[in-house]
């Protein structure tokens, strides 16, 4: 079996040493959506929301996590931002979410892609929760990425 490059010989998982990594342009997007009754979209559409306009509060979360990943996910490295992107369009049943980080550096930005997109969504569920008890949160995933030794990927 080969030895997994995150775990030391006494099986212990660690952060991958990125020391000889090259510094590229890095990019990723992904997506994400909260499902919702007509109701809670029309107080999202209407901007009605008890707690304020769900759309500007979430993005400004979702920015918000991507720069606080490397805190919130174990072994994730720190990253430094170039940018972050977060798009919330109202969709025919709730709310899609997308992300764009970018980077120049020795490791990806999909982590804080995703966790843009899940910091969002979970946002736009707290802002919504008491209109709607069966609102979830669906479909987080990556888009697509560029940058970095494995270069670009598109999700099918």
């Amino acid at each position: 079996m080969p030895k997994l490059t995150h775990v030391d010989d006494q099986g212990n998982a660690r952060m991958v040493n990125v020391t000889d990594k090259a510094v590229t342009q890095r990019v990723a997007v992904a997506e994400g959506f909260v499902r919702m009754s007509a109701e809670a979209l029309a107080s999202v559409t209407q901007r009605t929301a008890k707690k304020g306009d769900v759309l500007a509060v979430a993005q400004l979360a979702g920015i918000m996590g991507a720069k606080r990943t490397g805190d919130l996910v174990p072994l994730c490295h720190p990253l430094g931002l170039d940018g972050v992107e977060v798009t919330l369009s109202p969709v025919a049943d709730g709310v899609r979410v997308e992300a764009t980080t970018r980077n120049t550096g020795k490791t990806g930005v999909e982590m804080e892609a995703l966790t843009a997109v899940a910091i969002a969504a979970l946002t736009v569920y707290d802002m919504l929760k008491a209109v709607d008890k069966h609102m979830h949160i669906e479909g987080i995933r990556l888009l697509r990425k560029s940058g970095g030794r494995s270069g670009d990927w598109v999700a099918k």
